[in-house]
């Protein structure tokens, strides 16, 4: 199913159309040569572009490609400096290199008795007037980067021998696969000669080789099927294997339709051109977008033209040369808009910096934000996390509990509950109710919950805002030293965080008595909540009491907020009168 809509949509989707068997590859330098194969300069021309990370290597050129393993194979024209000129990077290594050249030039004879090419035979007149010996290469040449050729003619014109007709078509008969027409391509539905190994690879899925992946390939008994080996595995004829090899790297090259986090590398696709970007919504969600998605959500499910275009996504990560395809979803832009906006209504919660009040509508967060939550570093990101969380987004389906589990296993770590942490444990909590929940559904502080985990959360907070309130200057609050074991055993914890917050409330009563009568009057309604205390608390719990603390603290900050914001409002209004009285 993956290759055959992949192959739809390098036959649909892709305008430009490259000759078979090339590719967009970097090339280092061009040796400028004349008709008769003498060097027009004995230095090569650059095409590295140092500024640019891909360009180290040399701009891309449309050039012939193959995926060649660790055999000898050379590319026609366009090699390697020690495929063209025969040098080793590695001296211990020249005996191969030898052979390599040799296959190079074998090749070479080969294009140029089939072809008679003027430029094709100007390269083949500089390697018999001595090759590499006529050029000034010197001591710090890179012979790992690619070489071609340019040729000038007499009458000043120039031709790259890769460019021509004749040049490309040899390039295809010799990668021919071999065989009878016996085979039949589970693409396309047709007997055709099928490939021994797919001819080209897949460049950018993350974690995999710098030279890219095979998306079919066997390397031992355990892969192998009915006696078939290598990509007889899964047999392909030569244009399907390229049509979704090419459709693949330009999915992957294009940031509309690729999103990498961590090792799991994502792609996605529409059968024809429509007006959704997924990957801005995955990668930096704006909140006007998410905004109008969801308004327009909302308008389609009330009899607006629904578009039933299809929808495409896969997940993929790599494991050394292959490349293994973790996920695959086939919908609709419709059903794929749908699960979007349902996804960010169920990750949408207050926001607790005093910089950005509830009032204000949170930044909606990215797939990467919701995912790196769980984890210390983004190296520690295993794939199965953003790979469940994308099948969520895009398919409305339940996130895994365990999610939750790691959301809980690092606030009890860090001691302390993130907005990206509080955000997707809410999303999978809600996410795992059958019945949808309504719109504002834990977004913010709820008083009324049922859940006692919720409200020892809610404890925790308040206890903190009292001991922060006498002491403003404290260093470690009591969330530092007890957030692990209030959250798994509140029986055990908060009869002894009560008794410390008692000398705390008398000093405040003392000295700020407002500010006394607020918590105290704040800590006997979430007391009485929760009723008896629970000895422990199960995963479920945990996450509740996570967003307990979490809802309490962004209330509580947006309750500073607005005091203060009164508090300056009053103080301009007397200001002003008293300027107005004194005038």
């Amino acid at each position: 199913m993956l290759l055959g809509k992949l192959k739809e949509y390098a036959d649909e989707r892709l305008a430009s159309r490259l000759p078979p068997l090339y590719a967009h590859t970097p090339v280092a330098w061009i040796v400028m040569l004349d008709s008769d194969g003498r060097p027009l300069s004995p230095q090569p021309v650059s095409r590295i572009d140092a500024s640019m990370t891909r360009g180290k290597r040399g701009l891309d050129m449309v050039a012939p490609e193959v995926q060649r393993s660790a055999g000898i194979k050379p590319l026609l024209l366009a090699d390697n400096g020690e495929y063209t000129f025969g040098r080793a990077r590695d001296p211990a290594k020249q005996d191969r290199v030898d052979r390599a050249h040799a296959a190079y030039r074998d090749l070479l004879d080969r294009c140029a008795a089939a072809t008679e090419e003027p430029a094709v035979l100007a390269v083949k007149r500089f390697y018999e007037r001595g090759g590499a010996a006529l050029l000034d290469l010197g001591t710090e040449w890179d012979y790992g980067l690619k070489v071609t050729f340019e040729v000038t003619f007499e009458d000043d014109t120039r031709q790259r021998p890769i460019d021509l007709p004749a040049v490309q078509a040899f390039w295809l008969a010799v990668n021919a696969p071999g065989g009878d027409a016996s085979d039949q391509c589970l693409v396309c539905g047709e007997n055709r000669p099928v490939l021994d190994r797919l001819q080209s690879k897949i460049k950018g899925i993350r974690g995999g080789q710098s030279s890219g992946t095979s998306i079919i390939s066997a390397n031992a008994s355990a892969f192998e099927s009915y006696g078939m080996e290598a990509s007889r595995i899964a047999p392909t004829c030569r244009e399907c294997g390229e049509a979704f090899t090419r459709a693949l790297n330009s999915l992957l090259g294009d940031e509309r339709t690729s999103i990498g986090i961590g090792d799991a590398t994502f792609v996605f696709w529409t059968r024809g051109a429509v007006d959704f970007d997924l990957g801005t919504f995955m990668r930096d969600p704006d909140p006007g977008e998410v905004q109008a998605l969801l308004e327009s959500v909302n308008k389609g499910r009330h009899g607006v033209v629904r578009d039933d275009t299809a929808f495409y996504a896969a997940a993929l990560s790599a494991s050394g040369g292959r490349a293994v395809v973790r996920d695959w979803i086939d919908t609709t832009v419709s059903g794929a808009q749908d699960s979007v906006a349902r996804w960010f209504g169920l990750q949408r919660i207050a926001n607790p910096r005093s910089d950005d009040p509830m009032g204000a509508q949170p930044r909606p967060l990215g797939l990467f934000q919701i995912a790196a939550s769980t984890v210390r570093t983004a190296s520690d990101l295993p794939v199965t996390t953003p790979r469940s969380l994308f099948r969520a987004a895009l398919q409305g389906t339940p996130a895994p509990m365990g999610i939750a589990y790691q959301a809980v296993r690092r606030c009890r770590a860090e001691r302390g509950v993130t907005r990206p942490r509080a955000a997707l444990i809410k999303l999978v909590l809600l996410s795992q109710e059958a019945q949808p929940p309504k719109e504002d559904s834990m977004v913010a502080l709820e008083p009324e919950h049922p859940a006692p985990a919720y409200h020892c959360g809610r404890l925790l907070a308040v206890i903190e805002s009292v001991q922060r309130a006498a002491l403003p200057n404290v260093s470690a609050t009591i969330v530092d030293r007890y957030y692990g074991s209030a959250s798994s055993t509140p029986a055990v914890v908060f009869g002894a965080l009560l008794r410390g917050a008692q000398p705390h409330l008398a000093r405040l009563e003392r000295d700020r008595p407002g500010a006394y009568a607020g918590l105290q009057r704040r800590l006997e309604e979430v007391c009485a909540r929760i009723g008896e205390w629970p000895a422990t608390l199960a995963l479920k719990e945990q996450a509740l009491f996570s967003l307990g603390y979490y809802h309490q603290r962004a209330h509580d900050r947006a309750e500073a907020i607005s005091r203060r914001e009164s508090q300056d409002t009053t103080n301009e209004t007397t200001a002003k009168a008293e300027k107005e009285t004194r005038s």
